[in-house]
């Protein structure tokens, strides 16, 4: 009756109820039939006849009596079992038996303006309810105050007009402003989201929440859409390649702390908000806290240049294979490296027990106190809330030494960005921004290391290009200088076998200009992956090393040779 719009009547009613007053009368039949037939027969010959008689007639009543009922009971138990299922079950399945067309209007009257759907062939409003977006409760137009806990709903421009040709007087179109967001993932962690009453819960939507709703001038970014695309599109063929489960890069002005390009992998539809998952959607570029390994080893030779303790060429001899230290043992990575190594060289080959000895030359005081200035630990202020903070750990003895080379120590990407944009603009502190102010311009700070150590560093990590574990960064060019980095993944309190691996890199080094941050968190090795010499011909196939130099130098040496052009002319 519901499927075939067969209105339900006094009449429709009365029919079924004789219907089933005659289909349960076979009891009768029965008993009558059995009395009529013992007047002449034996108790045994009269059930057998009995029931060869009546029988069949019987069985038939009974599956139509079983098959009537299960008519009007499916629609009940249908809706009982769609209440267990999640919601995005739901949502991709219609669980009404016998769904029928209608159209999406607004009611007014109703204390809260909501969504209400109206059959457009008779007077009823129908309305949704839940998550689940079923039809659940039917009221009349003359009394649409019986309706309530419906979801509230946008409507398209097509169903406003079909609504106008209803010609119902109690429905009132109310008009409501929201943000599209075209570009859709694009810039989902900088940007942010908005909730259903546009209110700002995350990114720039959320810190400039009050700014965006009192003023008519828009808020410029400085983030650069093609810059952005190009990085973004390179760190998804990362994952094709290492197989990689989340990345971030930052690319940044080194002296003026202006962000051209922020990514974080995995990110999201900013226009389905519901869709996302906080934990696997965190921003790792500046909520992300994590071990960067060798990346700090420039840290602590910058730290000793800017204390005037070491020279680029100053020798360390007789360098030990191995230090222990609070019950652990602290070797190289490269076994064969050398035991008589220039402070350069240290930073070239990413000797860890060269590190170790120039942070012992500097001690606890000296290098905290670097870091500080560089704003590797503690808080840093953004433009955005999402903000991870470097877990604070206790100085001592062996804390000293594996912060010398890069581990027992936190810090976000951005602050990775921050601290390499100071030793090599300078010295000159920059403040990360993702806005623009027209009104002021962008400076360097204030100095707050000495001249010569971006000097020294940059003509370093240019070397570790040319000659050490970043030679697959070598664009044609561009003088790149940067630093690897590979650390062990911590879960639970305990190292684990996955890597976080990272590349830190300034172009151009003769003069900088733009810092540029790779990070691909647990990679996995490519057997199959081609990889080609930028500055002489021939390539050659598979990862040797699951390693910083062959997976994040790759990605940013892509990038760089992609980006580069559109810096060159565009900035």
């Amino acid at each position: 009756m519901g499927y075939f719009n067969i209105p339900l009547k006094p009449s429709s009613a009365l029919v079924f109820s004789i219907v089933f007053g005659i289909s349960v009368d076979y009891s009768i039949h029965f008993l009558a039939k059995f009395k009529n037939e013992l007047l002449s027969k034996s108790l045994e010959d009269s059930i057998i006849n009995t029931i060869n008689q009546t029988g069949r007639s019987m069985i038939f009543t009974s599956f139509i009596l079983f098959f009537g009922f299960i008519i009007f009971v499916l629609p009940v138990t249908w809706t009982l079992l769609s209440s267990f299922k999640s919601k995005e079950s739901l949502e991709k399945f219609d669980t009404r038996v016998f769904p029928y067309e209608h159209v999406t209007t607004i009611v007014e009257n109703v204390g809260e303006k909501f969504l209400y759907e109206i059959p457009s062939e008779n007077n009823q409003i129908v309305f949704k309810a839940g998550p689940t977006k079923k039809i659940t409760k039917v009221a009349t137009i003359e009394n649409p105050t019986e309706i309530f806990e419906i979801e509230k709903k946008k409507l398209t421009p097509k169903k406003s007009e079909e609504i106008k040709l209803l010609g119902e007087k109690s429905i009132i179109l109310e008009p409501k402003i929201t943000r599209i967001y075209p570009d859709n993932n694009l810039f989902s962690h900088t940007i942010g989201q908005i909730d259903d009453e546009n209110f700002g819960v995350s990114g720039i939507e959320k810190s400039f929440d009050n700014y965006l709703k009192t003023n008519t001038k828009p808020l410029t970014i400085t983030l650069d859409k093609e810059i952005q695309f190009i990085i973004r599109q390179e760190l998804l063929n990362s994952e094709k390649i290492f197989k990689n489960v989340g990345s971030a890069g930052i690319l940044m002005n080194i002296n003026t702390g202006e962000i051209l390009s922020l990514i974080s992998l995995p990110d999201f539809d900013i226009n389905k908000r519901n869709n996302i998952s906080d934990k696997k959607y965190i921003n790792r570029a500046t909520k992300g806290v994590y071990e960067f390994g060798s990346v700090f080893k420039t840290f602590t030779i910058a730290a000793g240049f800017n204390e005037k303790l070491i020279e680029p060429k100053d020798m360390f001899n007789n360098l030990e294979k191995k230090i222990k230290c609070g019950g652990r043992t602290i070797s190289e990575y490269d076994e064969n490296l050398s035991q008589n190594l220039s402070v350069e060289e240290i930073l070239i080959n990413s000797g860890n027990i060269g590190s170790v000895k120039i942070g012992q030359k500097l001690g606890v005081d000296k290098i905290r106190n670097f870091l500080n200035k560089i704003g590797i630990i503690g808080d840093i202020k953004f433009d955005i809330t999402e903000i991870g903070t470097p877990i604070p750990f206790n100085w001592g003895k062996c804390k000293l030494l594996t912060v010398s080379f890069g581990h027992g120590i936190t810090t976000t990407l951005l602050q990775l960005a921050k601290g390499y944009a100071i030793i090599s603009n300078g010295g000159f502190n920059i403040t990360p921004t993702l806005v623009k102010n027209d009104n002021i311009k962008l400076e360097k700070g204030r100095r707050v290391l000495n001249r010569d150590v971006s000097l020294k560093i940059n003509q370093i990590l240019r070397r570790v290009v040319t000659e050490g574990t970043a030679s697959l960064a070598d664009v044609k060019g561009y003088n790149v200088g940067g630093k690897t980095g590979t650390a062990l993944i911590v879960e639970n309190g305990k190292y684990t076998k996955k890597k976080i691996n990272t590349f830190a890199s300034i172009f151009p080094t003769n003069e900088p200009e733009y810092v540029l941050i790779i990070m691909l968190e647990d990679t996995k090795l490519s057997k199959d992956y081609v990889y080609k010499y930028r500055n002489k011909p021939g390539s050659f196939v598979g990862t040797p090393f699951n390693t910083a130099g062959w997976t994040s130098v790759e990605v940013a040496a892509k990038i760089i040779e992609k980006i580069g052009p559109i810096l060159a002319t565009k900035y």
